[in-house]
């Protein structure tokens, strides 16, 4: 039997938050049948094709999907290919460990609709969806071509916006479903996570002093990293005028292996968010690299994956498009897909209704309110092409 379709967006969001969706990296929280986008994608697969559109799944890794919908798109009058936009939420929520509310339930009380993913980002994907919908027969005959894409594994790695930037774009446009309160985020932090890691001499701990203590060595840098590099990363990059400067954390420690042993390793993990003008004076990467050779020669910097900054020009005709329909030009501390979208050549923003405060946390929520000026700022934004 054929589900029972949503009359609205809110039941649209409810029906969303109800299938299990986790990144399955790290701890999900939940059994592991819980986890992957598969589910989800296929309910997004099937409300698109109700609404109009040819909707495939891609499997990007096993039993994880991308979701994406192509709406029809009548010829332009003089002929020529019409621009191409893409709305593209992600389909995965973080973990659900220590929620206080079910994870699953969609509830509807207080005005707001619980559970996770709510905010991030089954409320904005719903938003995007319901307005889609309410267009699907105005949309043909736009002079833009309009898809959808929902991406798996934002929450973790992005490799749903890095396939689909390498095998669909690019776009003339990108519209990356966050929730911004309704702003237009177009640029946003990048961010780069590493491991610095210093090496001693190990010796019994009763004779120290004839070993070399890699914890020492790392308490010295450490000292460096947060007072002078702290500065360096002002003086490189600059005062961004929305988003500040870059920073780092030093955020876990660990070395040595017994009470009773010099010790002869130390590895810190850093958390640096970086700016586009840091991008632009050779990256983090390079910089703290450079640093830390300075500092100790003998130390290494190893990089885990990075993301980039997102830099879209906010005189950008799409964006202000969004501007005139009401959502003012922001920026953001953190990352999405936009910014991988961006790297391969499509302009992109991210903007959807809901609070970041609310993403991530023990009993995450949208307001209904919010859902339906979501949904009614995308439908506000199609019809501004008509």
């Amino acid at each position: 039997m054929k589900a029972v379709r949503p009359a609205n967006v809110i039941e649209l969001c409810q029906a969303l938050v109800r299938i299990p969706s986790v990144n399955p990296d790290g701890d999900p929280g939940c059994p592991v049948e819980q986890t992957g986008e598969a589910a989800c994608a296929k309910y997004v697969a099937e409300f698109l094709t109700d609404s109009g559109a040819e909707a495939v799944l891609e499997e990007v890794e096993s039993g994880r999907p991308n979701v994406i919908g192509r709406f029809p798109s009548n010829p332009s009058q003089d002929g020529k290919p019409k621009p191409r936009i893409v709305f593209a939420p992600h389909t995965d929520t973080v973990s659900v460990g220590g929620m206080t509310v079910p994870p699953f339930g969609g509830e509807v009380r207080e005005g707001r609709l619980w559970g996770r993913g709510a905010s991030d980002t089954k409320g904005p994907m719903a938003a995007m969806l319901w307005a889609l919908h309410e267009m699907r027969e105005e949309i043909p005959d736009l002079p833009v071509e309009v898809h959808f894409a929902g991406f798996m594994s934002e929450e973790s790695a992005q490799l749903g916006s890095q396939h689909f930037a390498k095998t669909h774009g690019p776009y003339d446009f990108a519209i990356i479903g966050e929730p911004t309160s309704l702003k237009t985020v177009h640029k946003h932090k990048g961010c780069l996570w590493a491991d610095i890691h210093t090496t001693g001499v190990a010796v019994h701990g009763s004779i120290p002093e004839q070993g070399v203590n890699a914890i020492v060595k790392m308490a010295s840098l450490i000292q460096a990293l947060d007072t002078d590099f702290r500065q360096k990363l002002k003086d490189i990059g600059g005062e961004d005028r929305w988003l500040g400067h870059s920073t780092i954390s030093l955020g876990m420690i660990r070395g040595g292996t017994r009470s009773n042993i010099v010790a002869d390793h130390c590895v810190l993990r850093v958390d640096m968010r970086t700016t586009p003008g840091l991008s632009r004076a050779g990256g983090a990467l390079k910089i703290l690299t450079e640093f830390v050779a300075d500092h100790d020669a003998t130390a290494r910097v190893a990089a885990l994956p990075e993301t980039f900054p997102l830099d879209t020009n906010e005189q950008n005709p799409f964006v202000q498009r969004l501007v005139d329909c009401g959502a003012e030009v922001t920026g953001a501390p953190w990352f999405c897909d936009a910014a991988f979208l961006a790297a391969a050549g499509t302009p992109s923003v991210a903007i959807g209704p809901g609070s970041i405060v609310q993403a991530h946390t023990k009993d995450e929520f949208i307001a209904t309110a919010d859902l339906e000026s979501g949904a009614d700022f995308f439908v506000k934004f199609l019809k501004s092409w008509a």
